[in-house]
């Protein structure tokens, strides 16, 4: 671990260097996947739950997981900020 940690000798205590965290990387499709079958469980389960037949439910379910799939999968990733370059001095 480069730069964890730092050794003071002098005063033998051991001070912690700056660490910025941030959540793990998770691939877009496996995003788009959740989304999909946890929107399409939940209208699989409320289609039942208010008196659909449950195979017209499953079905209904399926189908729009599929739409959520494609639709996060296509428009749902978001376009990494560009930096602002610094400017440069001009000369003459």
């Amino acid at each position: 671990m480069s730069g964890a940690a730092v050794a003071t000798p002098a005063d033998g205590r051991c001070t912690l260097a700056a660490m910025h965290l941030r959540p793990p990387s998770i691939a877009h499709g496996i995003t788009s996947f959740l989304w999909a079958l946890f929107l399409g469980a939940f209208i699989w389960i409320g289609g039942t739950a208010v008196g659909i037949a449950q195979g017209i439910s499953f079905i209904a379910g399926c189908v729009a997981g599929f739409l959520i799939f494609l639709f996060v999968r296509v428009y749902g990733e978001d376009e990494p900020r560009q930096q602002p370059q610094p400017r440069r001095p001009e000369s003459r």
